[in-house]
């Protein structure tokens, strides 16, 4: 079925059917340069309203991983503190702030969310949840392997991280070149006639 797609096979391969999830990785540095052109490259997909509401701290330094390992989830820690950069995705509660700039073709838009706990929190959840999955396939793009993870305490990352409560941490994610053994077996997917319905 690649036939059907604009993206040449090796990219498919790249950004989706060859690509896994590594669970180590060697100790090849990432460059900071490489760090922002997947940020440069994650921040073109599309957000509500283009709304733009992640937040990524990149852990380089022992001292930084130290800092965030101990609220991992025991079976993530060691890939964790061996993992070149950690990215810790967060959403921004506070983005409304920047919507002027965002979205000028609305006015108000900043207004409407400072009156709205609800839709302000829903708004940044649910699009930094999707900025997420961009950020993985930027990653990926980046020819280095990601290792998203959702197994921490949220509440101990926020506070060693994002102190003054603005910004809620979502995913951990490893970053970096495979290591050894780096891939656990691949899992199957569910085919297109189990998840589609065409009406």
């Amino acid at each position: 079925m690649t036939e059907h797609l604009e993206l040449d096979k090796a990219a498919q391969e790249l950004l989706f059917t060859e690509a896994r999830t590594a669970n180590s990785f060697s100790p090849e540095p990432v460059p900071d340069e490489t760090l922002r052109a997947i940020w440069e490259l994650a921040k073109w997909a599309p957000t509500a309203m283009n709304s733009n509401p992640l937040r990524v701290v990149y852990l380089r330094t022992e001292e930084a991983k130290a800092r965030l390992v101990p609220h991992m989830a025991e079976a993530n820690q060691a890939k964790t503190a061996t993992a070149p950069v950690v990215a810790v995705l967060a959403a921004d509660a506070e983005f409304h702030e920047h919507m002027p700039r965002l979205f000028p073709i609305r006015d108000g838009v900043r207004e409407y969310f400072a009156g709205d706990d609800a839709a302000r929190t829903h708004t940044a959840e649910f699009n930094s949840a999707l900025q997420a999955g961009y950020f993985l396939l930027a990653v990926r793009a980046a020819g280095l392997a990601a290792g998203p993870m959702g197994g921490f305490d949220r509440a101990g990352v926020d506070a060693e991280f994002f102190a003054d409560g603005r910004h809620r941490s979502i995913l951990v994610v490893n970053i970096g070149k495979p290591g050894e053994n780096a891939w656990f077996d691949r899992l199957p997917r569910l085919d297109y006639d189990e998840v589609v319905t065409l009406v």
